[in-house]
């Protein structure tokens, strides 16, 4: 995929792509700090569609979102030739009771028997994390495991 990075002068810099469907789809992080979304046409990137400000949390959830996505399609697909191995994300929510606690107080995988195989974190990923990483609100953790173990982790995250 080849991202056009341009620099704004006095504002900051653009960075895009273009979709297999011809969208223009990229950001602006602008020298303050902000960050804006936007769509526009393959032709003309000055042309905008759409365009949505982020605020700092809302562009790293929205990283954490994309970036989970990846990790599970990558680790779906080397996993699909094994009978009853699958993938899924579970995100930390404010009021998860493992919010703000070390992930090993959980015991995803002595009672349910399924792996936390990373975390995307602010648009970061932190690989095979140990039991002493605390969870946060907005935490996308990538698990792998049986159908029946990913539900069962997914209730302990729910419910403790």
């Amino acid at each position: 995929m080849n991202v056009d990075e341009t620099e704004l002068p006095g504002l900051g810099v653009r960075k895009d792509f273009i979709t297999a469907s011809g969208r223009r789809i990229g950001i602006v992080e602008m020298r303050e700090g902000e960050t804006e979304l936007f769509v526009s046409t393959w032709d003309d990137p000055d042309t905008c569609q759409a365009s949505i400000p982020l605020t700092a949390d809302e562009a790293a959830a929205l990283g954490n979102l994309l970036g989970g996505q990846h990790i599970a399609m990558r680790l779906a697909e080397a996993h699909k030739e094994i009978p009853g191995i699958a993938t899924r994300q579970f995100s930390i929510t404010a009021d998860s009771p493992f919010n703000n606690q070390p992930m090993g107080k959980a015991q995803i995988r002595t009672r349910s028997g399924v792996s936390i195989v990373a975390i995307m974190r602010e648009g970061e990923v932190v690989p095979s994390p140990a039991p002493d990483v605390v969870l946060h609100t907005g935490d996308l953790l990538v698990a792998v495991g049986t159908q029946e173990g990913l539900d069962s982790a997914a209730a302990i995250l729910r419910n403790g």
